[in-house]
């Protein structure tokens, strides 16, 4: 199983872990990579997520989220398929850089795009030219575990 997980699934780990919904879905964070250590699961990288990564301002949690996206098998280089998809996705309201990372892990052939950002999710399920299924970061175990 091929997965892209965006940049707030990366970033997880490091959020506020008070939080009930936070706490869990770090566990689901924990849970792939132990799956991609293991040869479960092929986790992917991408030019995109790289750029995104390096514009966090907490060194620290730059490097800690830089660090798990090192454990990617595969990095993605934007083609012009990925570009032309990006601006279809653009014009179905998502945002430049969301678009951006859905249009690579489509054209990319990734089983899954993974996520926890609930916008995203939404507005990602009304569009119609993505070519890889959007997953909520907690139901992607289910996947996993089968």
């Amino acid at each position: 199983m091929r997965l892209y997980l965006d940049c707030c699934c990366l970033q997880r780990p490091y959020d506020d872990q008070t939080q009930p919904r936070i706490r869990v879905e770090t566990e689901a964070v924990l849970a792939i990579l132990a799956a991609v250590q293991s040869g479960d699961v092929t986790l992917l990288s991408s030019e995109a997520l790289d750029y995104e990564l390096s514009r966090i301002p907490d060194a620290a949690r730059r490097n800690e989220a830089m660090a798990l996206l090192s454990l990617a098998a595969e990095r993605l280089v934007i083609t012009d398929d990925m570009e032309l998809l990006s601006d279809l996705l653009e014009q179905e309201g998502i945002t430049a850089m969301d678009a951006v990372h859905l249009a690579m892990a489509s054209c990319a052939g990734a089983d899954f795009f993974v996520t926890c950002d609930d916008k995203l999710l939404r507005k990602s399920r009304a569009g119609t030219h993505l070519q890889c299924p959007v997953a909520p970061l907690l139901g992607i175990i289910a996947e996993i575990l089968k």
